[in-house]
């Protein structure tokens, strides 16, 4: 298992494997797929991916000129640890075997593969579930900044409502369960 990563941290809790990777190097979706399903063999009954690119186009530019690129920094540590609270809080949510993340950084340019998340379960509602519950807090809790350069101008992006709204529908379920444990 310890060569699978190298250039990741990765836990094993209570047979969960979770992974991080951030990086500049581009990554095979399929490799990662492979990986995953021969490390569980037949217990997977759902292997999820989501792959996030490069837009040319942002509708948020304000002078609506295509992107030339999109540069992610990060704090190494800091990213890591919120990336990791992440994948923490799915496994407690969801019955999951297996669940990466694989998140560039530097400068990338439109169709460039920016993000992947890997999920597998034994049950397809929990991938997917866990697989969009790891997304939109990604785009929320994760400690990335993004500077968008077009041709006329560079700006730095922020959650989007769009983003906040997504992420807070998952809170408030958290909140309803938590509510009926309690009476």
């Amino acid at each position: 298992m310890a060569t699978r990563w190298p250039f990741c941290h990765r836990s094993r809790a209570a047979d969960v494997i979770k992974g991080v990777q951030i990086t500049e190097d581009d990554f095979s979706v399929a490799a990662v797929s492979t990986e995953m399903r021969a490390t569980h063999g037949a217990a997977i009954g759902a292997l999820v991916t989501f792959t996030g690119l490069v837009r040319e186009r942002n509708s948020l530019a304000a002078d609506g000129s295509s992107v030339s690129t999109l540069t992610l920094e990060h704090y190494p540590g800091m990213t890591q640890a919120s990336i990791e609270k992440i994948l923490d809080k799915a496994e407690a949510r969801w019955p999951l075997l297996e669940a990466q993340v694989i998140h560039r950084i530097g400068t990338l340019v439109p169709a460039d593969q920016i993000v992947l998340v890997a999920v597998a379960s034994g049950h397809r509602d929990a991938a997917f579930a866990a697989a969009e519950f790891i997304m939109d807090y990604l785009k929320t809790d994760a400690v990335f900044w993004k500077k968008e350069q077009t041709r006329n101008q560079s700006h730095w992006l922020a959650s989007t409502a769009d983003d906040v709204s997504r992420a807070q529908k998952w809170r408030s379920v958290n909140r309803r369960r938590e509510d009926k444990r309690l009476s």
